[in-house]
C-alpha cells in the first residue's frame, strides 16, 4: 500500500509542476501569440474553462505516462522519451491543422524541454525503488 500512495504521488507532484509550466508558458508567456494567431485564422483562441479542465488532465495523463516510462528508462532516456511523445507529436499535429504558431517554438521548445525534465526528474527521484 505504501508504494502505491507513493506511487500516486509522485504522478500528482510531477502533475502539478506539469500544469503550471503549460499555464505559464501558454497563459502568460505566449497567450497574445496565440490569440493573434488565432484570430489570423478567423478563429477564436479557446480559453473557454472546458478547455483548461482539458489541458489539466492531459498534464496529469502527461505526469502518468512519464512515470511508467522512467519505470524503465534513465533519466535522459525518459526526458526525451516523453517529449517528443507529448510536445513533438502534438506540435506536429498542431502545424498539420495550421493552428500552430511556429513563433511560439523559440520560446516552447526550450520550456517544453524543462518541463519534461523536471516531471521526469520528480518521477525518477520520487518513485518506490
Amino acid at each position: 500500500m505504501k508504494q502505491q500512495t507513493r506511487s500516486i504521488l509522485t504522478v500528482v507532484l510531477a502533475g502539478v509542476w506539469i500544469n503550471a509550466s503549460e499555464f505559464f508558458r501558454n497563459q502568460i508567456l505566449l497567450n497574445a501569440k496565440w490569440v493573434e494567431h488565432f484570430q489570423s485564422l478567423g478563429m477564436t483562441f479557446p480559453s473557454a474553462p472546458l478547455n483548461a479542465i482539458v489541458w489539466v488532465i492531459w498534464g496529469f495523463v502527461f505526469a502518468a505516462m512519464i512515470y511508467v516510462i522512467s519505470r524503465k528508462f534513465t533519466l535522459t532516456e525518459t526526458t526525451l522519451l516523453s517529449w517528443v511523445m507529448a510536445f513533438l507529436m502534438m506540435w506536429l499535429v498542431t502545424w498539420n491543422l495550421n493552428v500552430l504558431p511556429l513563433s511560439i517554438l523559440v520560446y516552447a521548445v526550450p520550456l517544453s524541454l524543462l518541463e519534461s525534465f523536471v516531471g521526469s526528474y520528480i518521477c525518477k527521484k520520487m518513485s518506490p525503488k
